[in-house]
């Protein structure tokens, strides 16, 4: 069989199928094993955006015990919250972390890994040869966002566990104890800090859903990057509007901060399951978008 025939096989949808219906010149070719996770782990933690992440994420605990350390002690007041609180134990070190970060940093994180997933190949100009090769497109998507969500979960996860490690050395196994004054021994609060970073990776899946979206929808990485950053800013400003009332809760970033229940002797279960059930949902639209997106997108740069 002439290799002509392939040559002309172009990148556009329906077309790199072609190749596997009528016979690949290489008969070894099985759609299933193309892109292996492992392979595919391995090139990303090569990127130097991984192991900048990683570090930043490990590094920002080290600075906030820094900054502790610098400053001065706060004078006394009617009312206390987590700053004053975050020198008491090293799990008090680790709650203020995670709140510090939650917001913004941690978001930022899970965009970049999913954002330039497929951005990142296309403005390479090597994503049209990944699909030449032929790697089919709900496999490459499928692997890449495989991916790109352990990082995730690794990258949100790192924050409380170096914040435990650093907070535990510089301030003790003390008692958590939430700014309400109810406290908790460290066994138990090591792991409701725990739990609270998977609750926050699990919460950020619509962002990881909406960054892929925006990954297969443009060239550039980074527009993608800020576009699923700038639209958790602008939801979290719009949750601080009191006027749209029940019209918040719809809001993807409205229950962020609901593994705050997990700080009381008894957890509050009610805010944490509601958050989840919206990012899933939001998530489950974006990525079906994504993939409805992708499937049919002509692949020219």
């Amino acid at each position: 069989m002439s290799d002509k025939k392939y040559s002309d096989v172009s990148t556009r949808k329906g077309h790199v199928g072609l190749l596997s219906a009528e016979g690949s010149p290489h008969t070894s070719y099985v759609p299933g094993r193309t892109l292996p996770l492992r392979v595919e782990l391995v090139r990303q933690l090569r990127r130097r955006r991984t192991q900048v992440t990683f570090g930043l994420v490990a590094l920002l605990p080290v600075i906030l015990w820094i900054a502790f350390s610098l400053s001065s002690t706060a004078a006394p007041g009617s009312s206390v919250n987590l700053v004053d609180l975050a020198q008491g134990s090293g799990t008090n070190f680790a709650i203020f972390a995670l709140f510090a970060s939650a917001g913004f940093l941690l978001v930022v994180v899970v965009a970049l890994f999913f954002g330039d997933t497929i951005a990142s190949e296309a403005s390479w100009s090597s994503l049209r040869y990944l699909l030449a090769a032929p790697v089919p497109r709900a496999r490459l998507l499928r692997q890449k966002a495989l991916v790109a969500g352990l990082l995730s979960l690794v990258g949100v996860l790192l924050l409380p566990v170096v914040s435990l490690v650093v907070g535990t050395i510089a301030y003790g196994t003390g008692d958590l104890v939430s700014p309400t004054g109810e406290s908790l021994g460290y066994g138990p609060a090591v792991a409701r800090v725990l739990l609270g970073g998977l609750y926050v990776a699990l919460n950020l899946l619509w962002v990881a859903g909406l960054a892929t979206l925006l990954s297969v929808s443009t060239d550039a990485p980074l527009g993608a990057v800020g576009g699923a950053v700038m639209a958790s800013i602008v939801s979290q400003i719009l949750d601080q509007i009191t006027a749209l009332e029940d019209l918040r809760d719809y809001l993807p970033t409205h229950y962020a901060n609901a593994w705050s229940g997990l700080l009381g002797s008894a957890p509050d279960w009610g805010d944490m399951t509601r958050g989840l059930f919206g990012s899933v949902v939001y998530a489950t639209v974006f990525f079906a978008a994504a993939a409805w997106r992708f499937h049919r997108k002509d692949i020219t740069s």
